[in-house]
């Protein structure tokens, strides 16, 4: 696609104008209920939905539009990992439920700059060096080889640690002992120091830099135009809010997520190999949108379901008796 400038502002507007929309009416603290999550999630999905549809009428047809919703869909379900993550985060630095949703919204606007950064590198070095491909695809390779060891390590849920970053910020400033509403800043003994909802929203924002690292040269392996890069993390990226409440209490029985993310990651890290290899003149197949989105949508799809019955089966055993913790610990893994 050829997007003007003046398209790219109309785009950060637009986005800016949702997010802002969506700030003003939860601005209020308050519990968010299953409705209120399942509502706002679907209006972002369908956001998304028509941001695609408009790509697919107005800006070069099934092309451009294949490659917004597979980019989408891939970084909608990299986003759901991200939501463990969130889970510790929350725990560690025991925030109160009614100013979760704020946490959240922040955060995310934290990363989605910092994401942002991260498309325009991605693209300038794509646009300069065609080997960047091989290290791409090599890295989610690797990455999803990784995926799988930690999923069958089967190690006990871990603890969210402080990066170096938030730790220098915290030293440097200082934080109060407790929370203050939403306050982000209080003068506390003569100085002015960050409070806890400051730093778990810096928490939230910076983690999501480690999820960009393989998010990023995943969905530059289904597309390499700038634009659809980044509205496609933008839309993934904004409903993830409401997707932390909806399905919270859902995370703990996709037990097979692990897996899915690892074939989908190497599916596409095969994928950037082979446009490699195609870019450097060797005659090999290359894989279309289309292909990329069925393989995308159907492991979803299949991981979601074996999950389910993975948990139902561990339920049921949990339900019979003790003595079958061990046969429904064999079924979560198989």
């Amino acid at each position: 696609m050829e997007v003007s400038p003046t398209l790219w502002v109309l785009t950060i507007v637009g986005l800016a104008v949702l997010i802002a929309v969506d700030f003003f009416i939860g601005r209020k603290p308050h519990d968010v209920s299953i409705k209120e999550a399942g509502i706002w999630t679907v209006v972002w999905i369908a956001l998304a939905g028509l941001f695609g549809l408009g790509l697919l009428l107005y800006g070069g047809g099934g092309g451009p539009a294949g490659e917004f919703f597979a980019g989408f869909i891939t970084e909608k379900s990299l986003s759901v990992d991200n939501l463990f993550v969130f889970v510790l985060i929350m725990a560690k630095f025991a925030v109160p439920s009614q100013y979760q949703q704020r946490v959240l919204l922040v955060g995310v606007l934290i990363a989605l700059v910092l994401r942002a950064v991260f498309i325009a590198a991605g693209a300038a070095i794509i646009a300069s060096f065609s080997w960047v491909f091989y290290l791409f695809g090599a890295f989610l390779i690797w990455t999803a080889w990784k995926l799988v060891q930690d999923a069958r390590a089967d190690e006990e849920e871990e603890e969210y640690e402080e990066n170096k970053l938030l730790r220098a910020a915290e030293r440097r400033f200082g934080v109060a002992d407790r929370y203050h509403g939403t306050k982000l800043w209080i003068q506390q003994n003569g100085k002015r120091v960050m409070t806890p909802m400051l730093v778990v929203m810096l928490a939230i924002g910076t983690t999501d830099v480690l999820f960009a690292l393989d998010s990023i040269p995943a969905i530059f392996g289904l597309t390499q135009d700038p634009y659809i890069v980044f509205t496609a993390n933008a839309f993934a990226l904004m409903g993830l809010r409401q997707l932390y409440f909806l399905i919270g209490g859902l995370l703990r029985k996709l037990v097979h997520l692990s897996y899915g993310l690892s074939i989908i990651l190497g599916f596409i890290g095969v994928k950037l190999v082979l446009h490699a290899l195609h870019e450097s003149g060797v005659h090999v197949p290359e894989i279309s949108i289309p292909v990329s989105l069925g393989v995308i949508c159907a492991v979803l799809a299949v991981t979601t379901a074996t999950s389910l019955i993975a948990s139902r089966k561990q339920a049921a055993a949990e339900a019979a008796g003790p003595g079958s913790d061990e046969t429904a610990k064999r079924s979560v893994d198989a």
